[in-house]
């Protein structure tokens, strides 16, 4: 496990790598940020870990820019001694204990604290925590859903779809993602998260930041949709669907139907002369 190489001490700037980010800095926070450090100081050092000659940071992207803008050459920071997935998981548990993510990066922040929490606890996969416990040897062993789902009061497979969408979106989707006009809802996550073909995925999410779907579920309707749907109006495809019926129907429906509604369908047929019994013949309305 992670263990403590320093207590709070300073580094240069300069030394630390920032790595490959979950998300990336948000600039309005970072300017909040500069004004907080210009009228209080530096009150919260950043996390990093020491890799051979230099240090990779694990939580504090914001300050750490922030830092960088005011011109600062050196930064409070507490190192650690850990593993790549180690720092991916304090990373992690950091932004989601911090402040309230939206549902997109709740969702790729739960994926990857889930594979490392998976990494580090292989006997709490699920599956195989249950085979352990079947033969006696894994009665406290709880799973990475069960533990989010007791902190968040939800169930253990409400988790499970979170993360399952996460596991979907790589980080060019989620980059796309963040660009959408609309924002994206977990409703649209589970969606994403339920497609199985990497080509309607990423068609999909590139509908969504385009902002040519309203919807996730929306865009999947588009893309299901047959050639031509789109340039049918709503007054043709009701027809289509009275023709549809009346084609169905027996001989014996339709003549009922054609007694029982014979004075309206006169009224709205095309005006006509009457033939010597004084009968309006009916005829098959032009296209």
């Amino acid at each position: 496990m992670a263990d403590f190489m320093s207590s709070i001490s300073e580094l240069p700037v300069a030394d630390i790598e920032e790595g490959t980010r979950l998300r990336p800095v948000s600039q309005a926070a970072v300017t909040v940020l500069m004004q907080v450090i210009q009228e209080h100081g530096f009150t919260v050092p950043i996390v990093v870990r020491k890799v051979k000659t230099y240090y990779v940071l694990i939580d504090g992207a914001h300050r750490l820019e922030a830092a960088k803008r005011l011109g600062m050459t050196m930064i409070p920071v507490r190192v650690y001694a850990c593993t790549n997935v180690e720092a991916r998981a304090m990373e992690t548990t950091q932004n989601l204990a911090g402040a309230s993510l939206s549902p997109l990066d709740d969702a790729v922040f739960l994926a990857a604290y889930s594979k490392a929490y998976e990494e580090m606890h292989p006997e709490t996969v699920r599956g195989m925590a249950g085979a352990l416990a079947k033969h006696g040897s894994a009665t406290e062993l709880s799973s990475f859903a069960e533990v989010i789902a007791e902190k968040r009061s939800i169930t253990a497979r409400q988790v499970r779809k979170i993360v399952a969408a996460g596991h979907k979106i790589t980080a060019q989707d989620a980059e796309e993602l963040r660009r959408a006009a609309k924002k994206i809802t977990l409703k649209d996550i589970e969606c994403i998260g339920k497609i199985a073909d990497v080509s309607e995925r990423s068609q999909v999410i590139a509908r969504l930041s385009l902002g040519t779907a309203k919807s996730a579920s929306d865009a999947r309707k588009q893309l299901r949709a047959q050639p031509g749907d789109a340039h049918v109006s709503d007054a043709d495809k009701k027809l289509r669907a009275l023709q549809d019926a009346f084609a169905r129907a027996p001989l014996a429906a339709r003549r009922a139907f054609v007694a029982e509604h014979a004075e309206v369908l006169r009224e709205l047929l095309p005006n006509q002369e009457a033939d010597a019994t004084g009968v309006v013949p009916f005829v098959r309305a032009r296209a």
